[in-house]
């Protein structure tokens, strides 16, 4: 009897949920640098059901965004290590480093955070140590193949804008391997420094003044309020970002990493946080598979008969 008791309540131990299910629910900050968009939403949220959590039954979310303006990300950032969240889930390197500067102590999940270790987020990604692991994003070592795609749809391109984000700590690796990759292929390349969305007409002007004969916007630019996209077009600039959004909202290409591939897989490292594991012990994963994306129909309104060879390259073409 005493035999068929301890094993049964070995059984009982064994189906119990996490401790934290048995007090109170678990409470994950939601920090985007861009605006929140439904789909980053939805991403995330499917992401948790995958783990078995269900947003208001055994988890809560605070969502915030801090469309693009780092004030706002530092604000959120301290906003959310007050209330004491259990782990704080930044998109995009801005959001990162601003949770960066306000905890040392909550756990920091980042979905594609632009090169972790030259930005000072992580010391390494096999083991970042610290509060922070989750996502690094690949946007600057992936710049060649921007200017590459640009260079295959523009015959006789000879010079292309950059538009960064000069807030944003990825602004500067992401102008190194623009460059390098601008002068391997012979390209002058026109660098403008964007920090609110009330600039961005003014500096896309700019880059045709410069004779700019396409661009390539960084992720952190392309938010709705931004209006690169849109912009790009009505300045007669045919365009690229490594965000899949871009082309979406009329941009003539993409070519990056799916964020919300990235923002879905951070619930992975949520669930592993909230079981107990330490995020200093958790690799930093780096995307495998990147995405292109055409805009076919933003292609015909700037008067450029995209190559078959690249359309047949594409992962999907909106037409």
């Amino acid at each position: 009897m005493r035999r068929r008791v301890f094993l049964a309540a070995c059984a009982l131990l064994a189906a119990a949920p996490p401790a934290w299910t048995q007090t109170k629910r678990p409470i994950v900050g939601f920090l985007p640098s861009t605006q929140l968009t439904s789909g980053m939403r939805e991403a995330f949220l499917a992401g948790l059901r995958e783990h078995g959590y269900v947003e208001g039954k055994t988890i809560e979310v605070l969502w915030r965004s801090a469309d693009g303006k780092q004030d706002l990300a530092k604000r959120f950032a301290a906003e959310l290590v007050g209330r004491k969240v259990s782990v704080l889930v930044t998109v995009l390197t801005p959001a990162t480093r601003a949770a960066k500067d306000a905890t040392r102590d909550i756990p920091i999940v980042m979905a594609f955070a632009g090169d972790p270790v030259a930005t000072g987020l992580v010391p390494n990604l096999a083991r970042p140590g610290g509060n922070i692991t989750g996502i690094s994003g690949n946007s600057a070592e992936t710049a060649g193949k921007r200017i590459e795609l640009l260079r295959e749809a523009i015959p006789g391109l000879k010079s292309v804008g950059l538009l960064i984000l000069g807030s944003d700590p990825f602004a500067k690796p992401f102008v190194s391997e623009s460059e390098s990759a601008a002068r391997q292929f012979g390209l002058r390349m026109h660098v403008v420094d964007v920090r609110g969305p009330e600039q961005m007409d003014a500096a896309m002007a700019e880059l045709r003044k410069r004779g700019a004969q396409a661009v390539v916007v960084q992720g952190g630019l392309t938010g709705p309020s931004w209006r690169a996209a849109e912009l790009a077009l009505s300045h007669k600039l045919p365009s690229i970002s490594p965000q899949v959004r871009f082309p979406e909202d009329g941009g003539m290409m993409s070519h990056g990493a799916n964020l919300a591939a990235g923002v879905r897989r951070s619930a992975f490292y949520v669930d592993r946080i909230l079981r107990g594991a330490k995020p200093g012990d958790l690799p930093v994963e780096q995307p495998t598979r990147f995405e292109l994306v055409v805009n076919a129909r933003t292609a015909g309104a700037l008067g450029i008969a995209l190559p078959q060879s690249l359309l047949g390259r594409a992962d999907r073409v909106i037409r």
